[in-house]
């Protein structure tokens, strides 16, 4: 179950990461904010609205980050499963996936992984299936040799 927790972890550091990132992002654009409130001429005003566009943007970002973050917190690493769940791990004859967020590849002790959610296209072929199952993505075809 190590692996399944560095997996999380790596999941968790990138979540906070981009939490920190947009934070940092907010708190600078309502520096500007007040900034340009201090200059009342009409560039001012047009700069303004932009800048609202994207506090708006980065405060939908934060949220969506930080649900990722509350979704995260449902994986327990140490639960087996005989079928694809939230937290395990897919191994197929061509592929590994762990199922968590989308994140993309990674390599954990010279073993590729793809950290997919479940919701997506090809987290919704396996969820709930068990070792033995054949499916096919983008034209390839898998079967899912072990869960852990």
């Amino acid at each position: 179950m190590k692996l399944k927790q560095e997996l999380l972890d790596i999941c968790l550091q990138d979540v906070s990461k981009r939490i920190s990132h947009y934070k940092n992002e907010i708190s600078f654009i309502k520096e500007s904010i007040e900034s340009n409130d201090k200059v009342s001429d009409e560039e001012g005003e047009s700069g303004n609205s932009q800048l609202l566009e994207d506090l708006e943007k980065n405060l939908n970002y934060l949220n969506d980050a930080q649900k990722a973050k509350d979704y995260l917190n449902l994986v327990k690493p140490n639960v087996i499963s005989q079928n694809v769940v939230l937290g395990s791990i897919v191994k197929t004859d061509s592929i590994n996936f762990y199922i968590a967020i989308s994140k993309g590849k990674v390599t954990v002790s010279d073993e590729d992984y793809y950290i997919i959610s479940i919701q997506s296209p090809i987290g919704q072929l396996i969820k709930s299936k068990s070792v033995g199952y054949q499916f096919e993505f983008n034209g390839k075809s898998y079967e899912i040799k072990a869960i852990l």
